[in-house]
């Protein structure tokens, strides 16, 4: 068996997400395929270059001396890749990742629409609202972004610092502090997102704008897992009220169809919009929290995108009327404007 670059990109994979499970799915192969092939590199390399764990895999030092040599390969076999494509397509293309968010079509469109005017301009002139879409090259014309949805942050982080995307909006759950690779910029769009509730339309803590978790103590609760971080922060959450619920695992589109049902409740983004067969609520005393940044490796590229997404997400925070009662009820913040990592949360 030769290594092919293929290889030493799994290798990264596993060691990127900690989990061979992930690993596949975000490589986009079967997990007992990964597994195989995994195997099949031990051997021809002659010792393992991951402990399995139930925490996950970790590099073993055999597996650490592999990805210090593989990361450089695999990172510049991508640049090469990437280079190729716009060189072939006559134009840069921008490569958006993101965690879930109802600011995304907001985000794309007005991206798209600044593309659309910057094509109207003549080179060298920029039109009023044009400069977070940057100035191309006369005769040059940036493609239509392209989108990496995935519910790992850290994931898409990685993609950004190996040059496999441009920016990433991600988002940081309290308590559980991402892993930033070495050299990406990141812009602070919100400090702090309160996480709300869902819940039926028919459930009695739905009759008020605030619930009390105690008012959940009854309920089923449904939980992603595989979104870094949001598992152990909800845990903790209900472990501090005094609650242990009983926990279903699950993605967060099957959950918004068990909660309409009646089956469960879940924690939501606050802009998430009611339904009538689903209420959204704030919880008292605002015990979970998010922080929602913009990463890239150069601040350029942060500032071509940043205001867009900011006026995307201003949009559909107004939409939401549980969210818009919340940022009347106090002293809205400022979107953030650092340019350095911000500090993570305690």
């Amino acid at each position: 068996m030769e290594l092919e670059v293929r290889h030493l990109r799994a290798l990264c994979a596993i060691a990127d997400t900690g989990s061979v499970h992930r690993a596949a799915r975000q490589l986009g192969v079967a997990q007992p395929s990964l597994s195989t092939q995994l195997r099949r590199i031990e051997q021809e390399l002659g010792g393992e270059l991951f402990t399995r764990t139930r925490a996950g895999c970790h590099p073993t030092p055999l597996g650490r001396f592999v990805l210090s040599r593989a990361r450089p390969l695999v990172t510049e076999m991508r640049s090469l890749v990437t280079e190729a494509r716009a060189a072939a397509s006559d134009g840069p293309q921008l490569r958006i990742g993101s965690t879930a968010s109802r600011a995304l079509s907001g985000w794309l469109r007005r991206l798209r629409q600044g593309q659309s005017r910057q094509g109207q301009s003549r080179p060298g002139q920029l039109r009023q609202g044009q400069s977070w879409q940057g100035q191309l090259s006369p005769g040059q014309s940036r493609q239509e972004p392209t989108l990496r949805m995935d519910v790992s942050a850290n994931a898409l982080l990685r993609m950004v610092a190996d040059g496999r995307l441009d920016v990433a909006f991600v988002h940081e759950v309290e308590g559980c502090p991402l892993r930033i690779p070495d050299g990406l910029c990141l812009r602070v769009l919100v400090d702090r997102e309160p996480q709300f509730v869902s819940l039926p339309a028919d459930h009695p803590a739905a009759a008020r704008p605030v619930v009390h978790l105690s008012e959940l103590a009854d309920d089923r609760w449904m939980v992603d897992e595989t979104v870094d971080g949001e598992f152990d922060a909800v845990l903790r959450m209900l472990h501090a009220a005094g609650l242990n619920p009983r926990v279903l695992h699950g993605d967060y589109h099957t959950a918004a169809s068990l909660v309409a049902t009646g089956e469960v409740v879940t924690v939501c983004q606050p802009t998430c919009l009611p339904r009538p067969e689903m209420a959204v609520r704030r919880l008292h005393g605002d015990p979970l929290g998010v922080r929602l940044l913009l990463a890239a490796r150069t601040e350029t590229e942060l500032d071509r995108v940043h205001p867009a997404l900011a006026e995307a997400y201003e949009e559909v925070a107004r939409e939401a009327p549980a969210y818009g009662e919340y940022r009347e009820s106090r002293e809205w913040p400022a979107r953030g404007e650092a340019k350095t990592p911000a500090p993570t949360f305690p």
